[in-house]
């Protein structure tokens, strides 16, 4: 799901006109973020919810991978006892 940012285009406006900006320039320039930059913004909820999706897997194989390490290095323990033995 992703989140709706807000953005107060005629505040944005009125800044760039006290800047120096023309108006017209200001309103197309507000209204081109307003419709081509912030609908591709990432906002925080969206990154806990991609790292909510991503910590599962990652821990599974985390856990998997020392599993195996465990397990080969029993294997090479008990390998070395039987030739000293």
């Amino acid at each position: 799901m992703k989140s709706v940012m807000a953005i107060d285009t005629l505040a944005y406006t009125k800044t760039l006109e006290a800047a120096g900006v023309e108006g017209q320039a200001a309103q197309a320039h507000a209204e081109a973020r307003t419709r081509h930059l912030i609908p591709d913004l990432v906002t925080k909820p969206d990154l806990d919810q991609a790292l909510e999706r991503l910590e599962h897997p990652l821990t599974v194989r985390f856990f998997g991978m020392m599993l195996g390490i465990v397990g080969l290095m029993n294997a090479i323990l008990f390998a070395l006892l039987r030739v000293v033995h």
